[in-house]
């Protein structure tokens, strides 16, 4: 098989540590033959990692969408608010595409990319990984099966976690509507993706609730600093950042964590840049004093075709990052528990079973094994293999950015039921 030749724009946790990971492990398949980041260490680390020439190193992912014929495919995996330009740029320059997610906060914008990847002849696969992991295969598979009878009704959770949400979503890049998406889009546009997947229907109507809780001004303890690095209660504070990023022996760097999220805050972490970056940049920042505006918990409801429903749940306040799913049918039930990565169902009046995916020998790291199954498919499209099964094209992830867009819709008019326009 020839090697598939990629250019990745966007040098961090998805562009570098992700991305890169697969490749380094499939080189005899796929290879980096180009790089761009506005950040000059990024660029620095890649280009040795990934021995790439300094012509093929760039500043922005406009100064490398000004060449032809570079690679086969481009890796996006810049912020949200540039997805579309640069979709479009790599579409200009004849390049298929892999999209991070969300593909863009507008319903236009969304439908825009999809008609001029048509019009190009272009792939363009978005990052819903979920669609892709053991996990959520074998619950498909089950329901496809009918093992269960006819879908009823869904309740799921995503529990982003305590120290996530403050990470990502307070003090991090997409703390604010206005720099990248609603917390519903941003975060979950995963889950929409996921549930309607496996529901199998389309979304007629939606309501959704949620807020900004805790993380503002108002709920600050008295006596807490403007900084963890001064402030007087830190040892008290579940959030402080000076003892996640630095002290803890499970996450900090003195513990010997230097990867994500540690690598967010300095891109060579040593004890004094970390300690920098606490002392003057964002993420050393109180969790009450930031500049954050997106929502740490919201529930949103969905009324499917032949009114099967759907109702989803979104919580900051959570101690591990994980997905739970109970799928209720007209036969039994199936509930999924994505951190123990166990499945248990039951047909009505038999016993429980159990299926457990860690006992199938599959690499479950990276959203449950989501991601490098979504890496094998792309290059297997991009090598002519018809059998590919890429499930994420753009035309079936939009979806789940209708959704998630009418659902801050209705967040915003507390709840009010949106029909939902296709």
């Amino acid at each position: 098989m020839e090697v598939i030749k990629v250019a990745i724009v966007g040098l961090g946790g998805r562009g570098h540590d992700v991305y890169g990971q697969y490749i380094a492990e499939h080189q005899d398949e796929i290879q980096v033959v180009a790089i761009a980041d506005i950040r000059p260490d990024r660029l620095e680390i890649c280009k040795q990692e990934w021995n790439i020439s300094e012509e093929m190193c760039f500043h922005s992912a406009e100064e490398l969408f000004k060449h032809e014929n570079l690679a086969q495919a481009v890796l996006i995996c810049t912020p949200d608010k540039l997805h579309v330009a640069h979709a479009k740029s790599a579409l200009e320059k004849d390049y298929h595409i892999l999209l991070e997610k969300p593909i863009s906060d507008s319903i236009v914008e969304c439908q825009e990319l999809l008609a001029l990847a048509k019009e190009a002849q272009k792939h363009i696969v978005v990052c819903h990984i979920l669609r892709y992991t053991p996990f959520y295969q074998t619950i498909k598979k089950m329901l496809d099966e009918q093992t269960i009878g006819e879908i009823v009704s869904i309740q799921a959770i995503e529990n982003v976690a305590y120290w996530h949400q403050a990470h990502s979503y307070v003090r991090g890049n997409w703390r604010r509507k206005d720099e990248s998406s609603p917390m519903i889009l941003a975060k979950c546009s995963h889950d929409i993706d996921i549930l309607l997947w496996l529901a199998g229907k389309k979304c007629k109507r939606v309501s959704s609730y949620g807020d900004l809780y805790l993380f503002k001004k108002e709920k600050a303890p008295v006596d807490c600093g403007q900084r963890c690095t001064d402030c007087s209660i830190r040892k008290e504070c579940p959030y402080d950042a000076v003892d996640f990023y630095l002290e803890n022996p499970k996450t900090g760097f003195l513990g010997g964590y230097t990867g994500w999220p540690i690598n967010v805050l300095a891109a060579n972490p040593t004890e004094q840049t970390i300690k920098d970056a606490l002392e003057n940049g964002p993420y050393g920042r109180c969790v009450y004093h930031c500049d954050n505006d997106v929502v740490d918990h919201q529930i949103l409801n969905m009324q499917l075709e032949e009114n099967v429903t759907i109702s989803f749940t979104m919580c900051a306040f959570t101690d591990k990052c994980y997905r739970h799913i109970k799928i209720m049918g007209t036969m039994g039930y199936i509930e999924g528990d994505m951190d123990s990565n166990i499945i248990t169902y039951a047909k009505f009046g038999e016993e429980r079973q159990s299926t457990d995916i860690t006992c199938e020998g599959l690499n479950l790291a990276g959203h449950g094994g989501g991601d490098f199954v979504m890496m094998d498919k792309f290059v297997n499209l991009l090598s002519g293999n018809d059998d590919a099964q890429i499930v994420t094209e753009i035309e079936k992830s939009i979806d789940s950015h209708v959704i998630a867009l009418l659902a801050e819709q209705s967040r915003v008019l507390n709840g009010e039921s949106i029909c939902v326009e296709y």
